[in-house]
């Protein structure tokens, strides 16, 4: 009875701006309620990609980044308005770039971009979801303009995301959710870049294959839809624009006793362009701390 009964803890976010962050949760619209969330998420590649998608030669090369964010989310639903979400989140990041050239090789370890935001809207109706969120990133992580690997990207982001899931029937056990999303990027510290605005869409499909078990396929796709600009920009990199696309299996685990979600994600990337190529794991842990059960 207490697993039919207890709502599950809702699987929030803490920002979309790292890929493969969102899962097949993306467009879901969670109930009322204050849920404390840890993710993590680590990156892994070997190659790099140039603008037409061939390795470019780099003996050695191995790029490792992991980062940990903590934080919370709240929702509310006033009378007659649409659900009301904020939420924040503290990243801590550790960065390795390593290849047979030493000066290549890059480490950094330390508090990453903070995470707000400050407002997020959302209907929740039986057969679908629609949300749209302002989200911002500050440039509080260390950042070193120089060189260096910092765990800081030493700009703002502002970012407007619009989404939402389709559900196959009312009991909302199969679904199918989208999240687009709108980076727009500032100027760099202490450095004359500024990268490119970003557009990219994550999401996937999944089903409930017991009530406390869901399984499923997510995704996401990224185009950088303005190029870099600035006079620090080597002249090797000037009209470059990333793109990439990603695929991978997603499983949650719900443990209502606790009222705690776990999600797992491996997402591997597909068809870059100016990039890296590799993959992302993603963990996430999601305690309801309030709200209706």
């Amino acid at each position: 009875m207490l697993a039919l009964t207890v709502r599950p803890a809702p699987a929030q976010q803490l920002g979309y701006k790292l890929l493969g962050s969102a899962g097949i949760d993306a467009g879901v619209q969670p109930p009322p309620g204050l849920t404390v969330i840890d993710q993590t998420l680590h990156y892994g590649a070997g190659e790099l990609r140039d603008r037409q998608g061939n390795i470019v030669p780099i003996d050695g090369l191995s790029l490792s980044a992991t980062g940990t964010a903590l934080g919370a989310s709240y929702t509310t639903k006033p009378r007659r308005s649409p659900y009301l979400s904020f939420a924040f989140g503290v990243p801590v990041a550790s960065i390795h770039v390593n290849s047979s050239e030493p000066a290549a090789s890059l480490n950094g370890y330390g508090f990453g971009d903070v995470f707000l935001q400050p407002i997020k809207v959302g209907w929740r109706e039986g057969r679908y979801d629609v949300v749209a969120a302002y989200v911002a990133y500050a440039p509080t992580g260390r950042f070193e303009p120089k060189g260096g690997a910092g765990p800081g990207r030493g700009y703002w982001t502002h970012q407007i995301s619009v989404g939402g899931a389709l559900y196959a029937d009312s009991s909302r056990a199969r679904r199918i959710t989208a999240l687009a999303s709108y980076d727009q990027n500032t100027r760099k510290q202490g450095i004359d870049v500024r990268r490119g605005n970003m557009f990219q869409v994550q999401g996937g499909a999944g089903a409930n294959v017991r009530k406390v078990i869901t399984v499923g396929v997510a995704g996401y796709a990224l185009w950088q839809v303005t190029a870099d600009r600035g006079t620090d920009i080597p002249a090797t990199l000037r009209d470059e624009r990333s793109r990439v696309f990603g695929l991978g299996p997603e499983v949650s685990v719900t443990i209502p006793r606790w009222q705690t979600r776990a999600t797992f994600r491996v997402e591997r990337d597909l068809g870059a362009r100016s990039r890296p190529t590799g993959q992302v794991i993603a963990f996430g842990l999601y305690w309801r701390a309030s709200g209706a059960r």
